[in-house]
Order: structure tokens, then C-alpha cells, then sequence
């Protein structure tokens, strides 16, 4: 019974001094020299010395040269010990925000390309004559009709009873180059519109139902701004010329008309393939109107005067005596059927076609600034066209001699345009300086007649000031009433144009002469740029200026 009651009691007297080392140290311990005793730990001898009575802090001597050693018993717990502080060390963050900025710029990029991709160039590259996959698209689609702006159809898809597929052109020459062909390849609209012409938006219902029986859906239609009947006039008025003769509406860039001579027809092409182009002097599939190069003659005294007038601010100084020829070097420059003008101004010459006078204009202007007047007019550049088109040719310099001075200002020289170039010149003229983006598009419809898209016209660039353009207006409007377009005088309607009569090397060794003419109808209100090229067609006056009258016509017998 003792034995038990001393282990209670034991055990009780253990509880208690547990208690109070949880509860925490109490006032006593709390002395800055530290606690003598332990509460409840003095029976043990815990914190007391063999006497009883406090323990001394006991140090060790220094040794002499060695450092003192830590005061801090090993006995004494982690938390009561006092460690040395150490210097922070803060990693830099420079890295780090490299590197993120570095991922968030990628991001952005990414999200830029993506938008700029599917916003600027996913039709370009859809619609590439080089993206193979789109004549997968023939499997499921029979490719669209391609129509004129008046309603005609240029181009159709028949299909033969064993399923085979085949174009039909009703016009056969007429569009020939522009409209294209299907064989050995494509060109014309029929490469250009490839995709639209294999893309289907035929009723929903109808392209289930087609998808079920397996058969194709009709693709869609592509609306040209080409107008049928003013082709159709362009094509017998050129006649048995070889040449181009182009028509655009200057204030939307609509190209209405564009034809070139020779041609061939793209219903037989696939027969007349081999022969073709086995003739290396066969050039029936050049689209001569962009992509054949000439000597611009007479027409480029338009850019000759704006060179003066961009300098000078008027046409008002300068004078010159005509006799008739004018001498520069090793060469003789001679006015049409050597005719002498006599004392001219500026516009006198432009009206007269002065050769002799802008023989002294290029003298006067030199190469630098008949250069800076071609840079703004697009020369040696790309041209804005929907075909392939080629680039017209500059080649005067700060070298360039005098005779290639004077033979150059008034359009002989290296100088080679297109006529579709100088058709976009006019354009500009016409229309206040302000060149429309030139188009073919004018919308698209699906098989059954209703419209899915339109073609919205847009300005290109603007090639001349307000001022100039006025002034070549005013220029060209005398060629037409006092000068050598006067044959275009006599119509209902005004007109202003600019003739021209370039001299050429034929094969056989003797001088021909391309016949031009560039002008447009209504001057207080632009309807229609004109620009004919007759091949060998002898002076502009002659051959291009009726021509270009009866286009006119034509144009204003369809919309008057």
C-alpha cells in the first residue's frame, strides 16, 4: 500500500513540474543574468552546483592569438542561442525579367503575325497560282462561269456524258488574253480567279443534297468590270493591226476594255499548243497591251512638260524657234514631214508635237530631272495589275550623252513603256493626280445570281499634285481642239489626248512607225481613259486618233 501511494505521489509531483515547463519560463527565469535555479528541477541538482548554491558561470582562458571562444553553452537550447548575423544575399532579378520580357515580345510577335497573316495575305496566298491544293477543289466543284459587266458570259464549264469536263469561250479571240485559257496551265482571269471560280456557295440544302448523290456543287461565278460590248467594238477597231487598244475608267481604276492583237483562240489552244510555241517568233499569247514593250514617242512629252512645269512652277519660260530640225552632235532632229513651227512657247510646242522644241527642253532640263519626273510616274517598277504585266524602261543617267538627252525628251531614245503604263498615267491626269487601284473584279455570285462579294475601288497613290494634273488637262484639251487630235473635235462630248508617232527598227532593216494615242472623254467630268497602239499604224494623228474616237463612241452608245 505504501509502495503505491509513494508512486502516486511521484507521479503527481512529475505532472506538475511538466506543467510548468510547458507553461513557460516564470519571473524568476526571466533575469537578464539568467535563471540560479530551475523551478522544479533543484531536487535534481539542475542548475545548482554540489554546495547548493548557484553555479558560476565557468569560462575557459583565452589561449593567447586564438579567438575567444563562444560563450554560449552547448547545453543551452537552439532558441536561447545567439548566432552572428549574416549578411542578406539577394538574388538579382535581371535575369529573370530578360527572359520574360524576352517570351512576352515572341508572344506578341506571334499573335501580330497571325493577325497580319489572316488579315493581309491569306487570300494572296490562297488565291496563288501556286498553291496546288486549290485544284483539289475541282473533285468536288464545276468550276463558275466567268461574265462580262453587262451580263455576257466569257467562260462556262460543259460537262460530256462520260463526266469529262471541258471551258467553253463564246467571244473565242475576242478575250483572249484576258479572259485566259486552260490549257498547258492557265492564265488570264482563269488563273487570277482560280480559287473564286472553284469555290461554291450554292444553297446549303443543295450541296447536302449533292454531297449525297455524290455529284458536284456549281462554283461561283466571277462578274468581270469588262464590258462585252465595248470589247467587242475594241476588237474589230483595231482591225488587222497589231497592237492593243485599252479603256479604264479613271475615276474608279473599272478596266472596261483590253484588247491585244495577235491572238488565238482558247477554245483550240489545246490543238494549237505544240505549234505555237515551237515558233520561237510566235508571240500570239503576249498580252501586248501590258506586257509589250515601246518606243513611247510623242506621248512622253506629257512627262517632258511636267518635268518643266515641276521645276519652273508654269510653262511661261520657255521659247524656242522651230526651223524644222535641230542639230546635236553626231544627229539631226527633224519635226514631223520636217514641218518648221516657228516661235513657240511650251504649250504651242506640246499642241504642234514639236520634236526640235523638246529636243531643247531635254538640253535645258537634263537627265536628273526628266529621271525624278519618271521615279514618280512608276518607271522600272511594278505596275498594279490583276495579269502579269511588264516593267516600262528608263535608262537615262548623269552620264548619258546629249544626243541621248534630246532623243529621249521628246520619246525616242531607250525609253520603252507599255501601253497599259501609259494608260495609267492618263488615269492620273484625268482624275486630279489621283491613280484608282486598276481591277477586273467587279463582284462575284453564286450559281443561282446572288452576290457574295463586291469589289470596293480604292485609291493606289497619288502621282501628281492637283495643279499638275490641270495643267496637262489643259494641255491635252488643246491637242483635241487646236492640235493634232483634232479628229476627236467634231464629237458631242470634250476631249483631251496626246498623239504620238515612235519610229522603230523592223526586221527587215527599214524605219516603221507605231501609231498612239492616249486621252480620255468629258474633261470636266472623267467617263473613259483611251490609249490605242497600232503596230506599223504610221502617225498617231492618222491611224490612233480615229480609232480612239470610235471607242468613245462605242462607250457613250452603251451609257448615254
Amino acid at each position: 500500500m505504501k509502495d503505491r501511494r509513494r508512486k502516486t505521489e511521484s507521479h503527481a509531483g512529475l505532472d506538475d513540474e511538466i506543467r510548468e515547463i510547458l507553461e513557460g519560463p516564470g519571473p524568476a527565469e526571466k533575469d537578464p543574468d539568467g535563471p540560479s535555479v530551475f523551478p522544479g528541477l533543484a531536487g535534481a541538482g539542475i542548475g545548482t552546483d554540489p554546495s547548493g548554491s548557484p553555479r558560476e558561470e565557468q569560462r575557459v582562458p583565452q589561449e593567447e592569438g586564438r579567438p575567444a571562444r563562444s560563450e554560449t553553452p552547448k547545453d543551452m537550447p537552439k532558441e536561447g542561442r545567439e548566432r552572428p548575423q549574416r549578411p542578406v544575399q539577394r538574388r538579382s532579378k535581371g535575369p529573370y525579367l530578360f527572359i520574360s520580357c524576352v517570351t512576352i515580345l515572341l508572344f506578341l510577335t506571334l499573335i501580330a503575325h497571325l493577325v497580319y497573316f489572316n488579315i493581309r495575305l491569306k487570300d494572296d496566298i490562297i488565291n496563288s497560282p501556286y498553291n496546288r491544293r486549290q485544284d483539289t477543289l475541282s473533285e468536288f466543284v464545276v468550276r463558275g462561269a466567268i461574265k462580262s459587266s453587262d451580263g455576257s458570259t466569257l467562260a462556262y464549264t460543259e460537262t460530256d456524258d462520260d463526266g469529262t469536263e471541258y471551258r467553253v469561250y463564246p467571244y473565242g479571240r475576242e478575250f483572249a488574253h484576258t479572259v485566259g485559257y486552260m490549257t498547258h496551265g492557265k492564265g488570264g482571269i482563269e488563273l487570277f480567279a482560280n480559287y473564286e471560280l472553284l469555290s461554291s456557295h450554292s444553297n446549303i440544302i443543295d450541296q447536302v443534297i449533292n454531297d449525297f448523290k455524290r455529284r458536284k456543287n456549281r462554283g461561283d461565278s466571277f462578274v468581270t468590270t469588262l464590258h462585252a460590248g465595248l470589247q467587242d467594238a475594241c476588237y474589230s477597231i483595231l482591225g488587222d493591226y497589231q497592237g492593243a487598244i485599252i479603256a479604264i475608267e479613271p475615276k474608279t481604276g473599272a478596266i472596261r476594255a483590253m484588247v491585244s492583237k495577235p491572238d488565238f483562240d482558247p477554245n483550240t489552244l489545246a490543238y494549237d499548243w505544240d505549234e505555237m510555241v515551237s515558233d520561237p517568233s510566235n508571240s500570239q499569247l503576249v498580252n501586248r497591251a501590258a506586257q509589250g514593250l515601246y518606243a513611247p514617242g510623242s506621248t512622253f512629252k506629257i512627262l517632258t512638260s511636267l518635268a518643266w512645269y515641276q521645276r519652273y512652277g508654269s510653262f511661261d519660260k520657255f521659247s524656242f524657234k522651230c526651223t524644222g530640225e535641230f542639230t546635236v552632235g553626231e544627229i539631226t532632229v527633224h519635226c514631223y514631214e520636217h514641218t518648221a513651227h516657228g516661235e513657240e512657247d511650251l504649250p504651242a510646242a506640246f499642241i504642234h508635237s514639236c520634236n526640235t522644241a523638246f529636243s531643247q527642253l531635254g538640253l535645258d532640263l537634263k537627265a536628273k530631272a526628266l529621271t525624278n519626273v519618271t521615279k514618280r510616274l512608276m518607271f522600272g517598277e511594278a505596275l498594279p495589275f490583276d495579269l502579269p504585266s511588264k516593267r516600262s524602261r528608263w535608262s537615262l543617267t548623269g552620264a548619258s550623252t546629249d544626243e541621248e538627252l534630246v532623243q529621249t525628251a521628246f520619246g525616242q531614245g531607250k525609253t520603252l513603256v507599255t501601253p497599259y503604263h501609259m494608260a495609267l498615267i492618263t488615269c492620273a491626269i484625268a482624275n486630279r493626280g489621283v491613280l484608282m487601284k486598276p481591277h477586273l473584279t467587279d463582284h462575284i455570285e453564286n450559281a443561282a445570281g446572288t452576290r457574295i462579294s463586291s469589289y470596293k475601288p480604292s485609291v493606289y497613290r497619288t502621282l501628281l499634285s492637283t495643279a499638275e494634273a490641270e495643267q496637262m488637262t489643259e494641255l491635252m484639251q488643246r491637242v483635241v481642239t487646236e492640235g493634232t487630235a483634232s479628229g476627236l473635235s467634231d464629237r458631242f462630248y470634250s476631249a483631251a489626248g496626246k498623239t504620238g508617232s515612235a519610229e522603230y527598227l523592223k526586221s527587215d532593216g527599214t524605219i516603221g512607225t507605231h501609231s498612239w494615242f492616249v486621252g480620255f472623254s468629258d474633261t470636266e467630268d472623267p467617263d473613259l481613259v483611251v490609249v490605242v497602239l497600232a503596230e506599223n499604224g504610221g502617225a498617231g494623228s492618222s491611224t490612233a486618233v480615229p480609232m480612239a474616237g470610235r471607242v468613245f463612241d462605242t462607250w457613250y452608245s452603251y451609257t448615254s
